[in-house]
């Protein structure tokens, strides 16, 4: 098997924090996710994360006009300069400090940059190669406290820059004669944002305090004037003079004064304030935490901590729609090209939503689940996710798109485990309220609730391959419950167990169910037997998860002392063991006493998963590691580093000795006074942070893993979301029995004499996809079932496979089917006798064909409505208009209701 997994995508997490974009052509929106950055496509509904990382959270993103480029920046000052068409690094910039905005200029050539209370403008990278792409051009001094917002003139001459001093400062991107820099008040809290008028120098800046000033310019943009060339050169070298004394070039200086002397101001551009509003009414004190302008539409939208925005038209300030979208602040909005759209990012609660506000209507409405995600399940076509977490919600996600499309809320507490049934429309999940719910996918209803005699909180849950029998573990009470799921009845209560139920698993081929237990025993339990004890495994430690081969003649046990263990259950025998505690590689988090090489004696796996084909096992703990191991050989064959992100705790295996002074560590320093910042130390065995303080350091662990049924891809649930992992199969070159005169040219000279058998093996023997679809598409489809049927059973199955995928991406629907159609019917029977290995495959194949399934059938049925539809209104207009219309204009319209009626039939 091969093991070139690649990071494929994101679920689960929509929005974190920082400033959502949109690009140039309107349809798609950059939203910054811890530290990856993921493009949401609304027009077709898609969602992509792009496969690069930042080594912290992301705080600001920049995109330039044409879209192609994007600056990401992190708390810390690290900034990532990416290609968004080739999905790539390009550069890498540390600016020292945290940014707080950064903003390119329209005609793309220049962006600034704003940290601590400066203002930095730079040459944008250019389209050639360069050893810096970030040049410094001008420094602008100005504001005495830190900045906070910018915006740019449209013919890019100036930039105005507000500050958390309360004021606003309007400063030249050249050294225009009448305008170099002009600093403006007249509010009385932190400036949020500043937004220009449409060509023009007039200003409208809005504070927190929910006031808005509109600002006047007795100068049009065309009125400013380029200083004397005298007076430049004299100033240029003046600078240049500068920069030999300085050790790095700081680029020209202007400073900035909030009160120029009366001399300094003559000749110069003025404004004056002509109306101030405000969107509070009186004795209301709501925060205003965000705003954005389109300046072609005139339209305002500004965002409140208490999660209302409102829509207003300048400079009349007319309120055109005001709507409460949540109950957490509001942290960043953006709008669309065309202003038909507004994205709005809620941190709170990781919610991102766009909406149509002339239609009022969600284009988009996302949310990932509050705290960690604890558990996941595969459908059995691989084409849906389910997730469980400790918010109580069960959430589906489509693989394919990377959207939830049904949020279930039923549940009380933390749900602890989900699965699905064999039939892949039912989703079960057991919960801590003391329920197990069984959820509907085609009503999206809880159709069934299975409860227990006494309460007890649920730690886990199975169901058997008929999807008859349901079974979940209390922690509290030691027992196992078993359900009927037809009719809803506990059937049987199964004790035995000393200590608290941790994990449950059915054999996939016989009615039995493997039980592990803190009592350091997994006990196997017959369903067909009165459900008694079939047999019981002493483990050397406390046992945590368990887990059948998908043949189902092998049991993977992993303990509390690090080891994973095979059993043999038929016969009872321990056939091997891992013993994988040093491939956790535990890290340190910032408050331990102890090292990361001590606490990983105790650490373990805690969630179990074999491979499609059963050859390999993947394991994930309390560690940023997933391990991947060959069962067989019972060595470590792959280590994924699933997060290089260090806003998580215990993600290094040493503490940095910088953040270390003689009265302990920098980390228990509660910073920030009540603002954004502040760190403060958790209780003992809590994972997910304290709430309650201002700020918490999540700890990096891996919840669940679950391998795709069609084997193409794995899912682990962890601190950042939900992962994906897919083999990326364009990158690789994996011939299979390749010998000398298996060239592409020799395929496509046997392609040419018409052997297409024999042109579609050498082309396997090469391996390389886009010769392979070259050669059979150009097998006519009259001569299909020949070359099916007198093709080699081994090719069969790896004809299969590539159908499976090719339908993914290939636009000849009805040619592939026709492929498919054949090669099952002639080749079922034997495929048959080889049903477990080749069960991946089929499954892969079943999942592609009922995407394309549920497209088109949405299409046809939507054609039908629209015919009907159609034929109604002709039928009516016929009907109607017969009595005042002449009779050349009736006839006229009959022809066109008979054209209507052949075309539907």
């Amino acid at each position: 098997m091969r093991f070139a997994y690649r990071f494929s995508g994101l679920l689960g997490t929509v929005y974190r924090r920082g400033n959502l974009s949109f690009t140039r052509d309107g349809n798609s929106l950059l939203s910054p996710v811890g530290n990856r950055i993921s493009l949401f496509d609304l027009k077709n509904n898609k969602c992509e994360t792009l496969p690069l990382a930042t080594r912290l959270n992301i705080v600001c993103v920049g995109l330039s006009p044409d879209g192609s480029l994007a600056i990401l920046v992190d708390e810390e000052g690290a900034a990532l300069l990416v290609s968004l068409i080739g999905k790539c690094v390009i550069h890498q910039f540390y600016f020292h400090k945290p940014v707080h905005s950064v903003s390119f200029s329209p005609d793309g050539k220049k962006f600034v940059v704003t940290k601590d209370n400066l203002a930095y403008l730079y040459h944008a990278p250019g389209k050639k190669r360069e050893f810096n792409a970030f040049v410094l051009d001008k420094t602008y001094y100005g504001p005495y406290d830190e900045t906070t917002c910018i915006d740019w003139t449209d013919d890019s001459k100036c930039f105005a820059v507000g500050s958390k001093d309360m004021s606003t400062w309007v400063f030249g991107a050249e050294r225009w004669a009448n305008l170099i820099y002009y600093s403006l008040g007249g509010h009385k809290d932190v400036i949020v944002a500043c937004f220009f008028e449409e060509n023009s120098l007039d200003l409208y800046t809005i504070s927190q305090d929910a006031a808005l000033c509109v600002w006047q310019c007795d100068t049009e943009l065309d009125g400013l004037k380029p200083m004397p060339p005298k007076d430049a050169a004299k100033e240029k070298k003046a600078a240049e003079d500068d920069e030999e004394l300085l050790e790095e070039p700081k680029g020209e200086e202007i400073h900035g004064k909030a009160d120029p002397s009366e001399e300094e101001t003559r000749n110069k551009v003025k404004y004056s304030r002509v109306a101030k509003y405000f969107f509070n009414k009186e004795g209301d004190f709501n925060n205003l935490t965000a705003a954005a302008y389109h300046k072609r539409t005139h339209l305002l939208v500004t965002g409140f901590a208490s999660g209302v925005f409102h829509l207003h038209e300048l400079p009349d300030f007319n309120l055109i729609h005001s709507l409460s979208i949540s109950d957490q602040r509001i942290a960043s909005i953006s709008i669309n090209c065309t202003g038909d759209w507004i994205a709005f990012g809620c941190s709170g609660l990781g919610q991102l939503l766009v909406w149509e506000w002339q239609s009022e209507s969600y284009v988009l409405k996302q949310q990932g689940h509050f705290n960690s995600m604890v558990s996941l399940a595969y459908s059995p076509d691989g084409q849906y996710i389910v997730t469980g977490g400790e918010d109580g919600k069960v959430k589906v996600w489509n693989t394919s798109s990377s959207f939830c499309f049904v949020t279930f809320t039923e549940h009380n507490s933390g749900v602890t485990a989900v699965t699905f049934t064999s039939t892949g429309y039912v989703v079960l999940s057991a919960s801590l309220d003391g329920t197990v719910r069984a959820f509907d996918l085609h009503r999206y209803r809880n159709f069934r609730t299975f409860t227990s005699p006494r309460p007890s909180q649920f730690s886990c849950l199975a169901v058997d391959s008929s999807g008859e029998i349901v079974a979940a573990g209390s922690q509290d009470s030691f027992e196992i419950f078993i359900w009927s799921m037809q009719s809803g009845r506990l059937l049987d209560v199964l004790a035995g167990h000393e200590g608290p139920i941790s994990s449950l698993s059915f054999n996939p081929m016989k009615c039995v169910l493997a039980s592990a237990s803190w009592d350091k025993t997994v006990k196997l339990w017959d369903m067909l037997d009165s459900w008694r004890t079939k047999e019981t495994f002493i483990i050397n430690s406390d046992v945590l998860v368990v887990a059948f081969r998908p043949d189902g003649k092998e049991l993977a046990v992993a303990a509390l002392n690090g080891q994973i263990t095979f059993w043999d259950h038929d016969n009872a025998v321990q056939t091997g063991s891992i013993e994988g505690r040093h491939d956790l590689q535990m890290g340190r988090k910032e408050l331990d006493k102890i090292t990361a090489k001590q606490a990983a004696k105790g650490k373990s796996f805690t969630t179990l998963c074999y491979s499609a084909d059963g050859q390999s096992i993947l394991a994930g703990g309390l560690s940023k590691f997933v391990c991947i191991y060959n069962v067989k050989e019972q060595i470590l064959m792959k280590k994924f580093e699933i997060s290089c992100n260090h806003s998580l705790d215990a993600m290094e295996e040493y503490l940095d000795r910088r953040k270390m002074t003689e009265f302990g560590s920098m980390a228990l320093i509660d910073e920030g006074g009540g603002g954004d910042e502040g760190v403060a130390i958790p209780l003992p065995g809590v994972k997910r942070g304290d709430m309650s303080y201002r700020h918490f350091k999540p700890e990096i662990r891996v919840t669940c893993v679950r391998f795709c049924p069609t084997g193409r891809s794995w899912a682990a649930t962890t601190t950042e979301g939900l992962l994906l992992y897919s083999l990326d199969s364009g990158l690789i070159f994996d011939p299979f029995e390749l010998d000398i005169d298996v060239t592409p040219s020799n395929i496509r000279k046997t392609l040419s004499q018409k052997e297409y058998t024999m042109a579609i093996v050498m082309a396997f023997k090469l391996n390389e996809k886009k010769l392979i679809q070259e050669v059979i598409e150009a097998v006519p489809s009259s001569e299909v079932d020949v070359v099916c049927s007198s093709l080699p059973d081994l090719y069969v199955e790896k004809l299969l496979e590539f159908l499976a995928s090719a339908f993914e991406t290939s636009c000849h629907l009805e040619f592939y089917l026709i492929w498919a159609h054949k090669l099952l019917m002639l080749h079922g029977q034997k495929l048959k006798t080889r049903s477990v290995k080749l069960l991946p495959v089929i499954q892969f194949l079943q999942k592609s064909i009922q995407r394309h399934f549920e497209d088109v059938s949405k299409l046809c049925e939507w054609n039908i409505y629209n015919i009907k539809y159609a034929l109604a209104i002709s039928q009516q207009r016929g009907m109607k208009r017969a009595a005042e219309e002449t009779p050349g204009d009736e006839e006229e319209l009959d022809s066109d209701s008979d054209y209507l009626m052949q075309e539907a039939h």
